[in-house]
């Protein structure tokens, strides 16, 4: 994103992913600093559900937002249905796009069918006052299957 984007933020709650984030940034950055000498990526440690709360009380406003969370941990205090989770993470998303943004979202969780996925984002743009228009729909890699029975 970093070559086409006058700034951009990655975030993680894993200190070490984001390592390996900066680190993958540094083999790209010949290719950055040619275009402009001023670019930097800014890397945040944080709960991305926290964070998009708080940007969006905030009112951060954002061209491009792109959602690729983690599968739902196991139930734990603060735990919901990953489906509510998803759709709540994407909520915050949309509200936080400017008109004409775009959104790019994942879901690497085999419990959220993709047409169960079409339909909480449809939810999710309905609460957000947003429409949604749908310009492309691509899968995981053929090293990462499908689970066709959700098991």
């Amino acid at each position: 994103m970093a070559p086409g984007c006058a700034q951009v933020w990655g975030v993680d709650s894993s200190r070490p992913a984001l390592e390996v984030a900066e680190q993958n940034a540094a083999l790209n950055h010949p290719q950055l600093k040619d275009k402009d000498k001023n670019k930097e990526i800014e890397w945040i440690e944080a709960n991305a559900f926290d964070l998009l709360k708080d940007y969006s009380s905030s009112g951060q406003r954002y061209d491009t937002i792109i959602l690729d969370p983690r599968p739902s941990p196991k139930r734990s205090a603060t735990w919901m249905p990953p489906s509510a989770a998803i759709k709540k993470l994407n909520l915050r998303a949309l509200k936080m796009l400017r008109p004409g943004g775009i959104l790019v979202t994942c879901s690497c969780s085999y419990h959220v069918s993709f047409p169960d996925f079409l339909g909480m984002l449809a939810d999710a743009a309905r609460d957000a006052r947003r429409n949604l228009r749908l310009v492309e729909v691509r899968g995981q890699a053929k090293d990462h299957p499908v689970l066709l029975n959700g098991r």
